[in-house]
């Protein structure tokens, strides 16, 4: 026992300022921690411990965060020129080393960091000047980096190109994403309006006779999914739109909220209504402030107008919409790693079940969409189910948008119906390969999607076709041609998920690791005989032991590159055969 009194600090008035200014909400740890790291004297001990006083959270939490995520620093940083080190970005880096010459030519006060993806593929080689988005980045135009203004990199994408059908991005040549007026001349939030004119029910079975799937890459039905919500125990329910697009080749939100932003909020809106929530969030990845403020503003446009808000259009229905920034991790793109980060934690994937519509968000029943989802549903609701279903004869009704990278003629994003085959996306979509280039392989779906060879470029695209061997996943796919080596790109891939592991479990946080470590000697002529076939273990272990999404999906891309690309594999390693891969195959 002791009498001993401990007497503290008064908490510094500059982060008492920061911490009054986000409502003093223990939620907000990550959006103080952001703000903080911009004092003169940086994340000190004594910033984030006088932080976690003032927030009324333990001390680890406020570290915790700083440590956990890539855009945030210990160190005080007056300005940060993040590089892009994606394979899209990879490819167009002719040393292979993403930072080169960087160092050498920015001026005092400026630090130079790898960045595992932007969300600028389509304008690679990318980088990031503080918040600025800067497209086609090299050493060369350093003043265009320093002095970097904003601009919309998806202007490009106004106008179709040949054989598109557009839905989603339909009159986007139209409209002016930072005016409500141009939005409404369109049509957009006339979708909504015919949804307060339905039943909650009724506009769950119009999106079910739609047969939409999510856009994410899983393809989970979007009416059953809101049903799950709707019909949950507790209250209040919420809905999220994830816009945490850090998948690596993916930039299709980015496209959306830079042309219609008003349509991602319509379609929130109108998943709120089906679900029985009043409020909402929009998580948005920390790289994309431009978006965020994009949103921001469409949000005071759409509440004055009282298309968002207080009884929208009259109706007794009432939803607020929040703008969350993440602060640069791929994990948070998993629901349950987002709605911890949403919390004001670490974000670490959480065990399920439950699943978020059962418990999520502050534990209650949360419905977790993708913004090309929830603009989907607001087409569907203005236009009708028959309409969207008669947009294509396929199977998989409605359309996707399409992202092409690597050696096509003509890359970039398109909306097109299922069931096209690779064949055509690069040939009717993309122009054909680029003079002298010879197609190889192409990784499709993502990151974490399928490295193909020329055998599975007829196999029709659709949620379905991963069965096949070739992945849709969110509607990506970079083409390598003849001058790309597999085990490189491999390499690179491996590099991206050892860099974004959470870290939870030894699986993937040592898997990717060692996976990485094994394929960087391999690319530079170093490879031992058993390499090949280690690779294959790990990518077993991934796959089975792993605790989220993330690791178990790390060997999608390592074991379809060493099927269909074995003889690259084992010749590197001096053998014949990859023994391990071999063996799987059998029991499969």
């Amino acid at each position: 026992m002791t009498n001993k009194k401990h007497r503290y600090k008064p908490v510094l008035p500059e982060v008492q300022a920061v911490v009054e200014a986000h409502g003093r909400s223990p939620e907000a740890v990550l959006e103080v921690v952001r703000d903080l790291q911009a004092l003169p004297q940086g994340l000190t001990s004594e910033v984030l411990a006088d932080a976690a006083r003032a927030l009324g959270v333990p001390g680890h939490r406020t570290y915790g965060v700083a440590t956990f995520y890539s855009l945030i620093s210990l160190q005080p940083r007056e300005h940060v020129l993040h590089v892009c080190d994606s394979p899209a970005c990879w490819l167009k880096h002719a040393s292979g080393d993403p930072l080169a010459g960087f160092k050498d030519v920015l001026p005092p006060g400026w630090t130079v960091e790898r960045s595992s993806c932007l969300g600028m593929c389509d304008h690679a080689p990318a980088a990031l000047a503080d918040d600025v988005q800067v497209p086609l980045v090299s050493p060369q135009a350093v003043e265009d980096i320093t002095h970097a203004q904003p601009q919309n990199l998806s202007a490009a994408y106004r106008r179709p190109r040949d054989g598109e059908t557009r839905a989603i991005l339909a009159d986007i040549d139209l409209i002016d994403p930072d005016d409500l007026q141009s939005a409404r001349q369109a049509g957009v939030y006339d979708g909504l309006r015919r949804a307060l004119s339905l039943s909650p029910e009724q506009v769950r079975a119009e999106v079910e006779a739609a047969g939409l799937q999510g856009r994410g890459g899983a393809g989970f039905p979007t009416a059953r999914k809101w049903g799950f919500v709707a019909q949950a125990e507790g209250d209040p329910k919420y809905v999220i739109c994830n816009a945490d697009e850090s998948e690596p080749l993916v930039f299709k939100d980015r496209v959306l909220m830079d042309t219609n932003p008003h349509l991602l909020l319509e379609g929130l809106a109108v998943a709120a209504y089906a679900c029985g929530a009043r409020e909402g969030w929009i998580y948005i990845r920390g790289e994309y402030e431009q978006q965020a403020q994009r949103l921001e503003r469409a949000i005071a446009q759409a509440e004055a107008a009282h298309v968002l808000g207080e009884q929208i259009f009259g109706s007794d229905f009432s939803f607020k919409v929040h703008v969350h920034r993440g602060a640069g991790a791929y994990i948070c793109g998993e629901e349950t790693a987002l709605i911890e980060s949403l919390e004001g934690k670490r974000g670490e994937p959480r065990l399920r079940p439950p699943y978020p519509p059962q418990y999520g968000f502050r534990g209650k029943p949360t419905a977790v969409n993708n913004v090309e989802t929830l603009a989907a549903a607001a087409v569907i609701l203005r236009r009708g189910a028959d309409w969207w279903r008669g947009l294509s004869n396929y199977k998989t009704p409605g359309t996707k948008l399409y992202m092409l990278l690597g050696h096509v003629r003509n890359p970039g994003l398109f909306e097109a119906p299922f069931g096209l085959t690779l064949r055509q996306l690069i040939d009717d979509f993309g122009g054909g390969m680029q003079p002298g280039s010879e197609f190889k392989f192409a990784l499709c779906g993502g990151a974490a999607g399928s490295i193909v060879d020329e055998s599975l470029l007829d196999v029709p695209l659709d949620y379905g076709s991963a069965r096949q061997g070739i992945s849709l996943g969110a509607g990506a796919f970079l083409v390598a041609d003849q001058s790309v080596s597999v085990v490189a790109f491999l390499r690179e891939l491996l590099r991206f998920f050892s860099a974004e592991s959470c870290g939870k479990c030894t699986p993937c946080r040592v898997g990717t690791r060692r996976a990485f470590d094994i394929l960087q000697r391999m690319a530079a002529g170093d490879a031992q005989p058993d390499d090949p076939d280690t690779l294959c273990a790990l990518a077993e272990n991934l796959e089975a032991a792993s605790f989220c999404g993330l690791g178990q999906s790390v060997a999608i891309p390592m074991f379809s590159a060493m099927t269909h690309f074995m003889q690259e594999f084992a010749s590197r390693a001096g053998k014949e055969r990859i023994e391990a891969c071999d063996e799987r195959q059998n029991r499969h």
